[in-house]
């Protein structure tokens, strides 16, 4: 669930740029990390439209869980995702659509934004392994394969254009991605409170 939740706003956004609703096109050295040029997605990445998806998840994990708590903390998980794009993205991010735009720019200083990439990652996976029992080898696996893609993302080719094939990779990736976590949540089970 929380795995889905962080990245729900790049599901979207990416499946809206394949049906051509939202767009972005590949401006070489538009920052040091990578030449996305995300110039238009309202939907996904407006404050309002992360909102949007925040609440529409928490309704979906209501009538799917019953667990409010769980429902609160899936929402929350989205809206991370928006705060966080405001610390590394260059000024492309809304409130609500339109001209004014929101960005402090990280992806500029990869020496800053890569060590913080990995230690929420890693930071995340460690925690996440503490709570839970079971066993720590697909964890590892999981982390193994989290730091393959994002190394590629960082240093491997950039891509020289857009289009469904691009959208459709990030797509993949991301299932990829989530598919290994589903298995690893089956792995494990809650570690029971001493008292």
């Amino acid at each position: 669930m929380l795995f889905i939740a962080a990245q729900l706003v790049d599901w979207g956004f990416f499946f809206l740029a394949t049906i051509g609703v939202e767009k972005m096109r590949l401006v070489p050295g538009i920052t040091a990390m990578n030449p996305m040029d995300l110039y238009h997605m309202p939907f996904t990445h407006s404050l309002v439209g992360t909102l949007g998806w925040a609440l529409l998840f928490g309704l979906l994990l209501m009538i799917l869980t019953r667990d409010f708590g769980s429902a609160m903390i899936g929402s929350a998980v989205v809206v991370s995702h928006w705060v966080l794009d405001l610390i590394v993205h260059r000024p492309d991010l809304t409130l609500a659509g339109g001209d004014n735009k929101l960005g402090f720019g990280l992806w500029d200083y990869p020496f800053i934004v890569i060590p913080l990439e990995l230690a929420i990652t890693f930071g995340a996976l460690f925690w996440y392994h503490k709570r839970m029992r079971g066993p720590v080898g697909p964890v590892i696996i999981l982390g193994a394969v989290l730091l393959a893609f994002q190394s590629i993302n960082w240093f491997g080719p950039q891509p020289t254009e857009t289009g469904p094939e691009l959208y459709l990779t990030a797509l993949l990736s991301f299932a990829i991605v989530t598919l290994i976590a589903i298995w690893v949540g089956r792995t494990r089970v809650h570690r029971r409170a001493r008292g």
